[in-house]
């Protein structure tokens, strides 16, 4: 991509966009045009068009408050740092994922439990190519316990958005992509507000400086971690996906099902070797709360909720649906958790959501008036 060229900025996951929405984009989307073949023609009535549909004012309200809810929620259960496993927390996220979306298939899709089968053996090769990505998400969703058990829901929400800035960086470096002009300046924002948050965090946390450079660590983990598997999945599985099965006649549950079954695989081996010993002394469960099993089934349907919608909303929607849920959590976290919100948090997270929206917006280059 050329500077300044006129292609999407939706090749890169940016927002609240995780590994799995990059995924799930993956596999329901359709062959992609040809980047060669003219533009159609704006409609005469385009101008007078709502900037913002019913329906995707719906996906928008729907993603924001979801994402918002997630970190309020898990905040609320680890900020006085509960004894469970988080990898029993993740197994569980994705079993009842499994769960669901089997019950999907042979209830709503009216298809035998075999039909799932056939469709694991058909495309087992796509599969083996999702286990780097499965293996990121599920590092992601374990870090997530770590960070909100060391921050403030309204610190993670902003600092989380660095997934851009590592998005961009690693595009740049394996797919040798090159940006416009206003996407290097959302990224230069970026880059600032998430300094400010840090340097604000640091200094209202001096007290207890070890817990917050535990859970920023975290967060900044799950930005590397999430950039460089969408790098990943844009490169490697795109590349193969003219090889696999025709995914016309399947629904987004066979998807899930697949991702899930691989994710199992995974987080059951992290858990081995990780939590072996707990695991053989107390069992998985031991310790497990009500609020874990509270934020299991929230992380749960909440992700089965985002894939089943992602179709419908584009880079621009997810970024305002990203920066609405910052500036939510931010507030929401301040009246149920008393967290303290100065003017240095307020420069950093208008620097970020700026970032946000101008990174994906459209026609930012024409004349305001």
């Amino acid at each position: 991509m050329k500077l300044g060229s006129s292609n999407s900025p939706s090749d890169m996951e940016s927002g609240k966009s995780t590994v799995e929405e990059e995924m799930k984009k993956l596999l329901t989307s359709e062959t992609p045009q040809n980047p060669s073949s003219p533009e159609p023609a704006e409609s005469p009535t385009k101008a007078d068009a709502p900037i913002v549909s019913s329906l995707g004012l719906r996906i928008l309200t729907l993603l924001a408050f979801q994402n918002c809810f997630k970190n309020l929620l898990m905040r609320f259960i680890m900020k006085d740092k509960p004894d469970f496993l988080t990898s029993a927390a993740v197994i569980g996220v994705e079993v009842v994922k499994l769960i669901l979306c089997v019950l999907y298939i042979v209830i709503i899709d009216r298809r035998s439990l075999w039909s799932i089968i056939e469709f694991m053996k058909d495309d087992y090769k796509h599969a083996i190519l999702l286990t780097i990505p499965a293996a990121a998400y599920s590092f992601q969703m374990s870090m997530e316990y770590v960070a909100l058990a060391n921050l403030d829901a309204a610190i993670f929400s902003v600092l989380v958005q660095s997934k851009l800035l590592t998005t961009a960086s690693f595009s740049a470096v394996i797919l040798r992509k090159r940006f416009k002009f206003i996407q290097i300046v959302s990224l230069i924002l970026l880059t600032v507000g998430v300094m400010l948050i840090n340097i604000n965090n640091m200094k209202e946390g001096s007290d207890d400086n070890s817990n917050n450079i535990k859970g920023v660590m975290a967060t900044l983990g799950i930005a590397v971690s999430s950039g460089f598997a969408s790098v990943y999945t844009e490169k490697v599985i795109k590349a193969q996906r003219s090889n696999n099965v025709s995914r016309k006649n399947y629904s987004l549950a066979y998807m899930q099902v697949q991702l899930a079954l691989v994710s199992l695989v995974i987080l059951g081996i992290y858990a081995v070797i990780i939590d072996y010993e707990k695991i053989r002394d107390n069992g998985l469960l031991h310790n497990f709360t009500t609020g874990a099993f509270v934020s299991v089934f929230n992380s749960a349907i909440g992700g089965l909720t985002v894939a089943a919608v992602l179709k419908y909303a584009d880079s621009v929607l997810k970024s305002y649906a990203t920066a609405i849920s910052v500036v939510m959590t931010g507030v929401l976290s301040m009246i149920l958790f008393g967290t303290q919100l100065n003017a240095i948090y307020g420069l950093g997270i208008v620097n970020v959501v700026c970032a946000v929206l101008l990174y994906n917006g459209k026609n930012l280059d024409k004349l305001a008036c």
